[in-house]
């Protein structure tokens, strides 16, 4: 027999060997929590308990299976395959099979997943003729599965009248009733959805004191994993099952606490002194992943939150290296600084890609951290997400796009033609084919061709036909005249796509409508970069400029599937249980991180750092953290602050960054400096009149200084007056009218002017 206390530390050995009564395992990150969860199953079983008498509760069917393998392997196959471990839903969906009957369903009731349940959500609101768009299905579903977590069914929903306000204050007045229908056609079809595994069992508990007893007396030893994602149904489900014998052993870490907007309720671990006073409480705080310095770092932002149990995570590893601080002065910027990195920590150690992951707040950072790290040639994958431009919402303004740039495009043209839904159906659709296809003509030239079109299309979906080729062409009249910005910006706002994502107010919901803005973000930032280097001045770009740009980037040569070396990219919600050596934790700003969403209360900013902790403590070997001076938002250039957290860690374990002015090392710096010698080089090469006021004396005036009417003078235009100027920082512009050149717009860091 393995003596299983000899491979554990003493904190480990305490919680393995606390068989009887409540026990509460605080267990920092990379303490060995699996480690002390498995060994304690295994130990019980070595004690003579009987296997079918311990029950083990996951979050996720991998950390589940990894348990029983492990416990197997400690105690052998026969009796670690008797314990009944495995998810939430896993064991009460088993549970339900045989109990099911005294709720009406029989053993072989079907479980609904997403798409059925969407599927069905679509139905019913066909059947009760509202409106999909008012009544989005995955917001509807949204609302009825936080109703069901908070064990409200469809009748209490209706017969509460707070929720009837809100509903109604929401202009969604009927979603009770939508429920119903929803709770009772799945009955119909003796179907459970997710929600319901856990609705169901918590009624059977409490409606049937017989089942209550029956699993009370079979389960005397209960072990839950993740403690602190537990929602209300799932505490009372345990709550019930371990009132009878009380041996509850809980494992989990309250700084890890992030899933609030799934429904985890912080204060069932924060409670659980007060369900069980006479609990133990064991504390692994040996971390066994990090270096001194990142485990230092991680205790002192933790420290501020007022909401937790007391711990305090160390580790018997070396000091390693100071956390790195990236500043940079745009999220562009931000995105080279951190592939410059990954690439100089790869040919300087010898590192793989694998090595590396790279963690945002929201998906839509991805976008130009994608675009940096393709442009060295540096292999990713995005994890938990797509790639920021395959994402739906984005290919579907995109497709708008290509369409402007050419109409015979008939991907786009059947992706968007009815989306936002304009009352052009799928049948309507599908004679439009048809046609197309006996003519041999595109769609587009068919519906531009009123003779050709089908004679059973109706006359309401003709109009709707119309209408949409006449908006199409309006945009392909604004191509040559307005700016690509300008025109995104107003093709966006003509179609309704970001009113329709309004709809969904879900975490996905507004995850889409951030990627639409960090669209229109990515084409102002890529006007912005077009400008002559030699004068400063901005040269106008078209749509059609930034689709060629962008097809580049997303036509990337597809990598091996068997190759498995990419740096992983991810939100840092995705990365909760995950490892690696190198991690860079990007966009570390007010109002993105802690989320300007997360700043109403206490309760909400003390997550955002708990979700900071998770970040760090990632980090195995080294951490690196950037932020941007500025960011693009909808279009418009703001200034950003440092996130309050960088202020958290102490000094001495950060390796600030020196200031702007002195970085040598990115691409955006390198331009700069090239742009200040350049006019000096051609002033000596070129002695014609444009050139009269470059030379080897000249000094350009700070660009702070510059006002609004100052007479001024640049080494190729000449004298001249400032007109207007515009945004702040590395984008700051000048409008300027020049004597011998007319009206000139001007980047400020390039431009180099002299006050006169």
């Amino acid at each position: 027999m393995i003596d299983l206390l000899q491979q554990l530390n003493e904190p480990q050995q305490q919680a393995v060997q606390s068989i009887k009564g409540p026990v509460m395992v605080i267990a920092g990150a990379g303490s060995g929590k699996t480690r002390a969860l498995t060994y304690r199953i295994a130990y019980m079983l070595q004690q003579g308990i009987d296997a079918f008498s311990i029950l083990a509760l996951t979050f996720t069917n991998k950390a589940a299976r990894e348990m029983k393998e492990r416990v197997i392997q400690l105690v052998g196959d026969q009796e670690g395959r008797n314990v009944w471990m495995g998810t939430f839903h896993a064991i009460f969906a088993r549970i339900l099979r045989v109990e099911g009957h005294h709720l009406g369903y029989p053993s072989n009731f079907t479980i609904y997943d997403t798409d059925d349940t969407k599927q069905l959500m679509r139905n019913i609101l066909k059947e009760l003729n509202l409106d999909p768009k008012v009544y989005k299905p995955s917001f509807v579903l949204h609302r009825i599965s936080n109703a069901k977590s908070n064990l409200f069914s469809a009748q209490d929903y209706l017969d509460n009248p707070d929720i009837r306000i809100a509903d109604q204050q929401a202009g969604k007045p009927l979603i009770g009733e939508i429920f119903k229908a929803y709770s009772s056609r799945l009955k119909r079809a003796n179907a459970m959805d997710f929600d319901d595994l856990l609705f169901n069992t918590n009624v059977l508990l409490r409606d049937f004191p017989e089942v209550l007893y029956k699993y009370q007396h079979r389960f005397k030893y209960i072990l839950v994993d993740e403690y602190q994602d537990t929602n209300h149904a799932q505490y009372l489900i345990i709550k019930r099952i371990a009132a009878l014998n009380e041996n509850i052993c809980v494992v989990g870490d309250d700084a890890q606490s992030i899933y609030a907007f799934r429904g985890a309720n912080i204060q069932n671990i924060l409670n659980f002194k007060s369900d069980y006073p006479d609990h133990q409480l064991v504390r692994l705080e040996q971390n066994y992943r990090s270096t001194k310095t990142i485990v230092a770092a991680a205790n002192k932002v933790i420290e501020n939150n007022k909401d937790q149990i007391k711990k305090l995570v160390w580790t018997d590893k070396e000091n390693g290296e100071l956390i790195s601080l990236l500043r940079a002065t745009s999220d562009n910027e931000e995105g080279v600084l951190v592939a410059n990195a990954i690439f100089g920590h790869k040919m300087a150690e010898q590192l793989n890609n694998k090595d590396f992951v790279i963690l945002y707040r929201t998906n839509a950072q991805s976008r130009s951290i994608e675009e940096a790290l393709r442009k060295h040639g540096i292999a990713y994958r995005i994890y938990g997400g797509l790639s920021f431009y395959a994402r739906k919402e984005v290919k579907d303004l995109l497709s708008y796009f290509r369409l402007v740039i050419n109409p015979q495009d008939e991907e786009a043209l059947l992706r968007v033609i009815n989306y936002p839904a304009r009352g052009i159906g799928k049948t309507t659709i599908e004679r439009l084919l048809v046609a197309a296809n006996v003519h041999q003509i595109s769609i587009w030239d068919l519906i531009n061709e009123q003779s050709l079109l089908p004679h059973d299309i109706n006359r309401g979906a003709l109009s709707k036909i119309n209408d949409f080729v006449a908006m199409i062409k309006s945009f392909q009249a604004l191509h040559e005249t307005k700016s690509a910005f300008e025109l995104a910006k107003h093709i966006n706002s003509s179609v309704g796509l970001v009113a329709a994502l309004k709809e969904d107010d879900s975490p996905e919901g507004i995850s889409r409508i951030e990627n639409i803005e960090e669209l229109l973000n990515a084409i102002m930032e890529f006007s912005d970069k077009q400008v002559d280097e030699a004068t400063g001045e901005q040269v106008g770009i078209k749509l059609a400029d930034f689709m060629q740009d962008i097809a580049l980037l997303t036509d990337a040569d597809k990598k091996d599937p068997d190759d498995d070396d990419y740096v992983s990219m991810m939100t840092i919600h995705a990365a909760k249980g995950l490892e690696f050596p190198y991690v860079f934790v990007v966009g570390i700003e007010e109002n993105l991180f802690p989320s300007v969403q997360s700043l109403g209360t206490r309760a909400e900013l003390e997550e955002e750092r708990r979700l900071f902790y998770v970040a760090i403590t990632r980090a195995e070997k080294k951490l690196t953290l950037s932020y941007a001076e500025s960011r693009y938002r909808w279009g418009n250039l703001s200034l950003c602050e440092p996130s309050r957290f960088l202020e958290e860690i102490d000094e001495s374990l950060i390796d600030r960054p020196r200031k702007t002015g002195m970085r040598k090392k990115t691409s955006l710096d390198t331009m700069a400096g090239f742009s200040k010698m350049q006019p000096e080089a051609t002033q000596r090469a070129d002695h014609s009149p444009n050139k009269s006021h470059a030379n080897d004396d000249f000094e350009a005036s700070d660009p702070d200084d510059l006002q609004n009417g100052m007479q001024v003078i640049h080494q190729k235009f000449g004298k001249g007056k400032i007109v207007n100027l515009e945004g702040n920082g590395p984008n700051k512009k000048a409008t300027v009218q020049f004597a011998a050149y007319g009206q000139k717009q001007l980047l400020l860091k390039f431009a180099r002017l002299k006050i006169v």
